[in-house]
């Protein structure tokens, strides 16, 4: 019981990393309370510590899901706390063997990247690496990437589980003073100052793409009307903003108030409706174009067939018309379509009004907006890695966001999402826009610093220079290589273990699976036995 209370409390304490409160300094420490509950038990009690766990901080921490439905929020939380259980028997196993400081720091960020993946696109929120922005370690993602940023938090809170285990050894072995310091800390104490010098590094000798050119781009928030909640109620009057707020821009421009834009983002759900059959839809578009004589990224919803929509960033130029097409790759499971459909039927409750199900996109390409090269996001894209590692790499000079968060606005999933924004401006090293439909919209810098933002529920356009850049990262090249080591090393040290332990299970007499010598000094269950008297006295019946 002691240990399922302590790791609610890290749990709990893990949700503070996150906005609205933000304190990223927890993480490691959260994250090692968690691998000491699972330390020392079987894996059904790890996976139900993990549970424990899990359920405390993913409840708390997407607590806005309610907004969509209690039901949204219940489920999707309960299926993460599952993968999160699953990283508690992976660290029951792992840390009854030398290495395990490494191995658990692995298997966490082997099954966060599952869990952010699958089923049904899985769920990125609550990442390690979404921590890290406006702390140093922030400076490591345009080097080694979401992956690699979460692995170093993972790895920090497993120094510090290890310093705790090596000390709690040394003290009933009854080494006292400076000698029970330099056994227990030296090994943790090392591997925590390579995490620091490490990141010393990145804030030292930050990453930086050259900058080839340079282009005005400009964000507009056209607000939804009413509570500002659902998009749907007045779509023609939202698509209107956008509309009218790009004209007033053209008006300024022409005025000289303004530097005429290359390229203006408008956010998703610009047009509700399908802008190449609705003619006032279409019309309005038309008008904005022309005026602002610029491409307009449109986020348009676009039928595909009586049973399926896309969700599309659209590059409508003023001469040409619609051109490339960016296809959200990572539609909303039970929110914009039904998984297994054709298996069961799901038309009950909110679930009745989605009728179509959205396709997911596949373009790898960036959109070319007259000449500018332009990697596409759509709302929760942002938070996983594959379409913006597939975009940059083929080219893009330039990031934008399209979100429509409305129905969150009353709610942190706002600041929580640009924070994610922000960070993947300084994993890729380049200028982001990101347009909401009424908020945050905002311009973020290589650096991830704000240079331009608007307050929520408001009308505005923002303009900025922003630099093109052709250089790619090498977080975005050793992104996904990374993965795939995690997975790999973590599959391996599970093999490993478990197979260790069924030897040891079958063997003449049970031998604690503890070593004081090597790499693993002190940090696994018990000593090993060092002598026939040792052993006796640890296979002795109890008298």
């Amino acid at each position: 019981m002691r240990r399922l209370l302590a790791a609610a409390a890290a749990g709990l304490a893990l949700s503070l990393a996150f906005d609205p409160v933000g304190l990223a300094l927890v993480v490691p420490l959260a994250v090692a309370a968690f691998v000491l509950t699972c330390r020392g038990v079987r894996l059904r009690r790890g996976f139900l510590t993990g549970l424990v766990f899990g359920a405390c901080f993913y409840f708390t921490h997407i607590f806005w899901m309610t907004a969509v439905a209690v039901p949204a929020w219940l489920g999707l939380a309960a299926l993460e706390t599952f993968f999160i259980g699953l990283t508690g028997a992976a660290a029951a196993a792992l840390t009854r063997h030398r290495w395990w400081p490494l191995t658990v720091a692995l298997a966490w960020v082997a099954l966060e990247n599952l869990r952010s993946t699958w089923p049904f696109s899985g769920m990125p929120w609550g990442r390690l690496a979404f921590a890290s922005v406006d702390t140093p370690l922030e400076r490591l993602l345009p080097w080694i990437g979401m992956v690699g940023v979460s692995l170093v938090w993972a790895l920090a809170a497993t120094a510090l589980a290890a310093a705790v285990v090596s000390w709690q050894a040394r003290s009933r072995a009854g080494v006292r003073g400076a000698r029970r310091v330099r056994e227990a800390l030296v090994r943790p104490a090392a591997g925590l100052a390579s995490l620091a010098v490490l990141t010393t590094l990145a804030v030292l000798v930050p990453w930086q793409g050259d900058v080839v050119d340079t282009a005005e781009v400009a964000v507009v928030q056209g607000d939804v009307p009413g509570d500002g909640t659902n998009v749907l109620n007045d779509f023609r009057q939202v698509t209107r903003n956008q509309a009218d707020e790009t004209v007033a821009l053209a008006a300024q421009v022409a005025a000289g108030e303004a530097e005429q834009p290359d390229l203006v983002v408008w956010p998703e759900n610009s047009t509700a409706v399908d802008p190449f059959y609705d003619t006032q839809t279409h019309a309005q578009i038309e008008r904005a174009v022309a005026a602002i004589g610029a491409p307009v990224l449109v986020g348009a919803m676009v039928d595909d067939g009586d049973d399926y929509v896309l969700n599309q960033g659209i590059v409508w130029d003023p001469e040409t018309g619609a051109g490339d097409r960016y296809t959200k790759w990572h539609p909303v499971p039970y929110g914009e379509y039904i998984p297994l459909r054709r298996y069961a039927d799901f038309t009950f409750g909110e679930l009745r009004t989605i009728t179509r199900d959205m396709r997911p996109g596949t373009r790898t390409d960036p959109l070319d907006a007259d000449g500018l090269l332009v990697a596409d996001l759509i709302c929760f894209d942002v938070a996983y890695d594959d379409t913006l590692q597939a975009q940059v790499s083929n080219g893009a000079q330039l990031i934008t966001v399209q979100t429509s968060n409305a129905m969150f606005i009353n709610t942190h999933q706002l600041e929580q999402q640009f924070a994610i924004t922000r960070l993947r401006a300084i994993e890729a090293g380049r200028w982001l826009a990101v347009a909401s439909v009424n908020g945050i919209s905002g311009i973020v810098a290589p650096d991830g610093s704000v240079v331009a933002t608007t307050p929520k529920r408001t009308k505005a356009v923002m303009t900025a220079q922003v630099g093109l850049v052709d250089d790619v990262s090498p977080g975005i090249r050793v992104g996904p290589w990374l993965t795939r080591g995690a997975a790999a090393a973590t599959v391996l040290a599970l093999l490993l273990a478990l197979g260790t332990d069924l030897r040891r299970r079958r063997g003449s007499s049970p031998v604690p699976q503890e070593t004081t010598d090597g790499p693993g000094d002190g940090l696994t269950d018990a000593a090993e036995p060092r002598s026939g008297d040792a052993r006796t006295r640890l296979t002795r019946s109890p008298r």
